[in-house]
């Protein structure tokens, strides 16, 4: 596996949940942004196989900030797994009209998030 990993998170200790978790998976570089502004930025100068992007941020919320990267072409055909508290279903049904892959309930633990990446495996490009 090989690629750039974006992690957006409002909560430090998300990110650092999501970092600490896939450091050791092996060709990972993990790139972090603290909200959907930052998402965006980053997003275009390092166009990142995986998006971890949650929902409710300051400046520019998840929904919104997935249907730019979704309509970018430096970060199209990147995975998104959207992190939500929120009311599950409503969230990804307006997540996934926003072109988001997957979801990821929080809180979530460790080993449930390295059975998602396991699960896109290098079929997706990581």
């Amino acid at each position: 596996m090989s690629g750039c990993v974006l992690i957006v998170d409002d909560d430090p200790f998300i990110r650092k949940l999501i970092a600490t978790t896939l450091e050791d998976v092996a060709g990972f570089e993990l790139v972090e942004a603290a909200d959907g502004v930052e998402a965006l930025e980053r997003g275009a100068v390092l166009r990142p196989r995986l998006i971890f992007l949650d929902v409710d941020m300051p400046r520019l919320d998840g929904i919104t900030a997935c249907a730019r990267l979704r309509a970018a072409a430096e970060t199209r055909g990147a995975t998104i797994v959207m992190l939500t508290a929120a009311n599950v279903d409503e969230v990804e049904h307006r997540a996934s009209e926003a072109g988001a892959d997957l979801f990821l309930t929080k809180p979530f633990s460790p080993l449930d998030l390295l059975r998602l990446v396991d699960a896109l495996g290098p079929g997706q490009g990581l």
